[in-house]
């Protein structure tokens, strides 16, 4: 990931939680709020309602390939957290990510095709 660095501390997820915007899909939830820095920073929450380590993993893997694919196109500068739901797991991978770009542009999250670097 380019520009992106793990979001680790409890505080910061629960700021993100409090204070940050927040958007919905069958999928999962996506919290931001734009930061002063540089780059931006990515969390991912995967309760024990899921499953086992295994599926939450599964579900974790899945959503981070998800930001990866779109990074490029992503403002840098944003705390974001995506908390996955059940469907993350067994979810079609395509309808996924219609679904992650939707609700990254519903963020402001996107770069405007005249601003993209080629």
């Amino acid at each position: 990931m380019n520009h992106t660095v793990a979001l680790k501390q409890n505080h910061e997820f629960r700021r993100l939680y409090n204070r940050g915007k927040s958007v919905v899909c069958p999928y999962f939830v996506i919290y931001c709020r734009k930061t002063g820095r540089p780059v931006s920073r990515l969390g991912i929450t995967t309760g024990v309602k899921l499953g086992n380590a295994v599926k939450r993993n599964r579900a974790r893997r899945r959503i981070r390939e998800l930001y990866r694919t779109r990074e490029k196109g992503l403002l840098p500068g944003y705390d974001i957290v995506v908390v996955a739901r059940t469907r993350a797991i067994y979810g079609r991978y395509a309808e996924m990510d219609r679904c992650f770009g939707q609700l990254t542009r519903k963020l402001g999250l996107t770069v405007k095709k005249e601003d993209r670097p080629r």
